[in-house]
């Protein structure tokens, strides 16, 4: 007998099979859930909102720079477009993201049923999905209804004393400032389940030297989260008490230092660029061995590296600020900081290689996105170096070069080992493929359009092109490279939408996956696609850091080691 059930104030029986009663059902499920998958799926699904959201802010602001003297937008609609796009990309579209893989996949990696903490999960979710759309309704709250406000205008950075209530009035850097700090709190608590899950969830036989590297990145992400966004937090609410209590943390007219805002802001957003690249590694050291049919190469100094790039990465953030005048002692250690830091980053870049030669690899669209990440970041990591050495910097700290580097890692690394991860994971969600035809075509048109945009974005910050600039003039000798920096940017857009129809269009008709597809090593692959409610009938024992290729090929001499 079907029973009465209410759901935001609406009647329903929950046998009944018309399709209002089954959304709403389908609805409650997902709102009230604590089941880590669906919040990683929610995590992910609410990342590719504001995915598309910040790259059409990217291509307005490409649109205005593409020619000299141009005004498609005003110079207060590209500071918004500016602030709206870097903020968005960090806090709502790069961390939600990553943290939605890391919800869906740490606990079937480790045989647990969930995580540490479920409710935490959920709560942990929502206020981060809170704090993205509150700074969307800054938009909003501008017409006069709700107050003076407008969407933020100061950067994604927000530097003192832009942030001052003299330079910015009305509520647009509260808007940002409570964003942020919304943002921080779901963060922590989705680190603090993944540390919890990983130490304490692990199945009979995971010993910490037989964890997946994928759950070992994870885990040392979650350190790194713990300790650098605490001083953001404490940045925004210092930045609160400045704007509406009379606070002077900030300004350098009654004895604050507009200095200290930097150093609060980079001591967390450098630690930000390992919160956001540690989890790509991640997916190469799971997507590389398997495609490419041997174990992972050196699989303790991975682990090594990855815990050196956790301690280092604490210790870098003032290259931000070779140019504020913290003095030669200052500028050489963090100089010095900057470069070592390339010495773990660069044993993980061999070993990727060394476990790719002599394989038999498989040229599949998870893994030719993953071979075009080892490419780029070694790029990226080569400009990193020399932005690294303080005369340098000095010259192009605050030119186009920079923007081009730092793509070069959020996209070129981060943003094609996401698309890696889709295309990999996607069966293991939904229990269906993804095109290979639409993959490859996703990966040709993303990988032309990201060279044109961000190899030829250097050549005009060489030249002099400073950053957050609203337009210029024709003599500077930037036209040409903006132009073509533009055409590269809606190439991009055109890849991203074709795969965006391949995620939605693969759902409904795409070819039945099976549990394992891949013919993969690690736990998540021993059960369902998409996997039950408990993951697993029965929590599986495991004897070496293969456990799936132990049942699957016992007769592999080479199969369970240490």
């Amino acid at each position: 007998m079907a029973t009465q059930t209410q759901v935001a104030g609406v009647g329903y029986q929950a046998g009944a099979k018309g399709p209002g009663g089954v959304f709403l059902a389908t609805l409650q499920d997902w709102v009230m859930t604590v089941d880590h998958k669906k919040i990683g799926i929610m995590y992910i699904v609410y990342a590719l909102l504001f995915l598309a959201i910040a790259g059409v802010e990217a291509l307005l602001m490409r649109i205005q720079l593409a020619v000299p003297n141009n005004h498609f937008v005003s110079p207060q609609t590209f500071n918004r477009l500016f602030t709206m796009h870097g903020t968005t990309m960090v806090f709502f579209v790069g961390m939600p993201i990553l943290f939605g893989f890391g919800n869906y996949l740490v606990p079937l990696m480790i045989g647990a049923r969930d995580m540490a903490f479920p409710r935490l999960n959920a709560f942990s979710f929502w206020v981060s999905a809170f704090a993205g759309f509150l700074l969307y309704f800054s938009y909003f709250a501008g017409s006069g209804l709700y107050g003076a406000g407008t969407a933020p205008d100061v950067g994604w950075f927000a530097y003192a004393p832009l942030t001052a209530k003299v330079f910015s009035p009305g509520h647009s850097t509260d808007y940002w400032t409570l964003s942020v700090l919304l943002s921080g709190v779901g963060s922590i608590g989705t680190a603090l389940n993944i540390v919890a899950t990983t130490l304490c969830m692990r199945c009979k036989g995971m010993k910490l030297s037989r964890l997946p590297l994928l759950v070992w990145l994870y885990f040392v992400t979650s350190c790194i989260a713990f300790i650098a966004i605490s001083p953001l937090t404490a940045a925004q609410i210092m930045l609160i008490i400045d704007r509406y209590l009379g606070g002077h943390f900030f300004d350098t007219q009654a004895g604050g230092s507009a200095v200290l805002w930097m150093h609060f802001f980079w001591i967390f957003g450098h630690p930000e660029v390992y919160i956001l690249v540690l989890p790509a590694f991640a997916f190469a050291n799971e997507i590389i061995p398997v495609f490419s049919r041997k174990a992972i190469f050196g699989y303790p100094a991975m682990v090594a590296a990855t815990v050196g790039i956790g301690f280092i990465s604490m210790s870098v953030w003032a290259h931000h600020m070779f140019t504020v005048g913290m003095g030669p002692a200052g500028n050489t250690f963090f100089t010095l900081s900057t470069m070592i830091i390339a010495v773990p980053t660069g044993i993980k870049i061999f070993n990727w290689l060394a476990t790719m030669w002599g394989g038999n690899i498989h040229f599949t669209t998870p893994m030719i996105f993953a071979i075009a990440f080892l490419f780029q970041f070694l790029i990226a990591g080569l400009t990193g170096v020399m932005l690294a050495a303080s005369p340098f910097d000095w010259q192009l700290g605050s030119s186009y070069f920079v923007v081009a580097h730092f793509h070069y890692v959020l996209v070129g690394a981060i943003l094609f080992m996401i698309f890696s991860a889709f295309y990999f994971w996607y069966p293991k969600m939904t229990g269906r493929m993804m095109s290979e035809k639409l993959g490859k075509w996703h990966f040709w048109l993303f990988i032309i359009g990201f060279h044109l945009t961000f190899d030829f974005m250097h050549i005009p910050g060489i030249l002099g092109m400073p950053r957050r600039i609203f337009t210029y003039e024709a003599d500077r000798g930037w036209a040409s490279w903006n132009m073509i920096v533009s055409i590269g940017a809606f190439v991009q857009a055109i890849a991203t939408l074709i795969f965006l129809y391949n995620l939605i269009s693969s759902y409904f008709k795409g070819q039945i996956a099976g549990p394992d597809p891949w013919d993969a090593w690690t736990l998540e692959w021993s059960t369902n696609s998409p996997p039950p409610s408990y993951n697993f009938a029965q929590i599986p024992t495991v004897e070496s850091r293969r456990p799936l290729w132990d049942i699957k090929h016992p007769e592999d001499p080479d199969s369970r080691y240490e």
